[in-house]
């Protein structure tokens, strides 16, 4: 299962933990972070700079939150947690960008899109999970990891409207590579 897959929201992700919930969000944010790293050196490789620019910053503030992550932790450990059993759809967390929704000639208006989709599965996510909380010491938190993800939905969607839409042609290759048979 895919990243788009994270798009059903489950009516019930179970009881959390609060460090059990903090180890799902920051795999959620580390996941993103290192998927922007992956998007970036891609669109370097292929000579596109302001796309990696734009999936280099977004992994920067992706690594920040992992941090904000781990200091509400404390001093506390957050509990390993093995991949297959994390408590999302599908095998990518919500707020991985599906590497098969690139293209090396994208734009940064496609980025922004990828990242928008991102930012509001991890909303959904986040808000699924405080509505299906009991204890109220981790509603709370889910519920304001939802308002953090809200506010980046806000700050990308605002972002958006200031790129420029691609041409209708922005996936022509002028200079395609020559076929090695």
């Amino acid at each position: 299962m895919n990243a788009e897959e994270n798009e059903a929201t489950p009516t019930d992700y179970g009881e959390f933990s609060r460090l059990e919930f903090l180890a799902h969000a920051y795999a959620i944010e580390r996941e993103a972070e290192e998927r922007y790293i992956e998007l970036a050196d891609q669109m370097e490789t292929h000579n596109n700079p302001a796309v990696a620019e734009i999936f280099r910053k977004l992994a920067r503030v992706e690594g920040l939150h992992a941090l904000q992550i781990l200091d509400q932790a404390g001093d506390r450990e957050l509990p390993h947690i093995p991949p297959w059993e994390y408590r999302w759809r599908g095998t990518e967390s919500p707020e991985a960008i599906d590497a098969a929704d690139i293209h090396y000639l994208m734009t940064p208006h496609h980025a922004l899109g990828l990242a928008l989709k991102a930012e509001e599965r991890a909303l959904r996510f986040f808000s699924a999970v405080a509505a299906s909380q009991k204890d109220a010491e981790v509603r709370k938190l889910a519920e304001e990891f939802a308002e953090d993800e809200r506010e980046h939905v806000r700050l990308v969607k605002e972002w958006l409207v200031k790129i420029p839409e691609p041409a209708e042609d922005w996936a022509e290759d002028p200079d395609p590579s020559a076929s090695q048979e």
